[in-house]
């Protein structure tokens, strides 16, 4: 009796496991490369050098796989209200971070003041989300020091939050050292698969960068499945 009991437990188990298989076999043949479109590419200005203890090698973000996202991925981001620890920007208006203009050029950034800066989208409803992609300044060469990507349901950022990029190397945020590394600025930004979290707001940091003490936005994009 026992030996049956034990062989019709094995099989139950077999069964599904094979169905957990079958299911993620789905789901992955269900998902495509995210597409993205990318502003040409803008050089302007006094070239200055990047100096960071921990900078990317050139070339390493053009070589990675695109990030795989179901076929109903969006950009939940547009056109969707913007906030920020900076209330009045420097340059520019909060708006231009999700209006779809991914211009290099004076007058398509947003500049806010110096210190630790962020800026926060509420995408209004929360959203099955899986990558975030973020130009902040591209003309000139430079990185940006604190990038710290997080997605919370709590507007305050108090609860529940998850990171998802993080390139502060000496914890100056206070959020904890990141394991990610700072890059140079290009017009491909920076694209961060964040893996099917369910969230409403996204919230964006950063801490000056190599040419100067201020922080820049230009645009930030959400990718994720329609709520329904």
């Amino acid at each position: 009796m026992m030996q049956t009991k034990q062989i019709l437990t094995a099989f139950r188990y077999g069964a599904v496991v094979a169905g957990v298989v079958a299911v993620c076999e789905t789901a992955a043949a269900d998902r495509i490369p995210l597409t993205i479109e990318f502003p040409p590419p803008l050089s302007m200005g006094t070239p200055v050098e990047v100096n960071v203890p921990n900078l990317e090698p050139t070339g390493v973000a053009q070589r990675r796989a695109p990030v795989m996202v179901p076929e109903n991925t969006i950009n939940l981001a547009r056109n969707k209200t913007v906030t920020s620890s900076d209330e009045w920007p420097i340059i520019g208006e909060l708006e231009y971070l999700t209006d779809g203009i991914k211009k290099g050029d004076e007058g398509y950034y947003v500049e806010l003041g110096p210190g630790l800066q962020w800026v926060q989208i509420d995408l209004e409803k929360p959203s099955e989300l899986h990558a975030v992609a973020v130009w902040h300044f591209f003309s000139q060469d430079r990185a940006y020091h604190d990038v710290i990507i997080q997605t919370s349901n709590d507007p305050s950022f108090e609860t529940g939050v998850k990171t998802h990029f993080n390139n502060d190397h000496d914890n100056s945020a206070g959020m904890g050292v990141g394991k990610d590394l700072a890059y140079v600025e290009t017009e491909r930004g920076r694209v961060v698969p964040v893996g099917g979290v369910v969230a409403r707001y996204v919230r964006l940091y950063s801490h000056g960068n190599t040419a100067n003490q201020m922080n820049h936005y230009i645009e930030v994009e959400v990718y994720g499945v329609p709520a329904e």
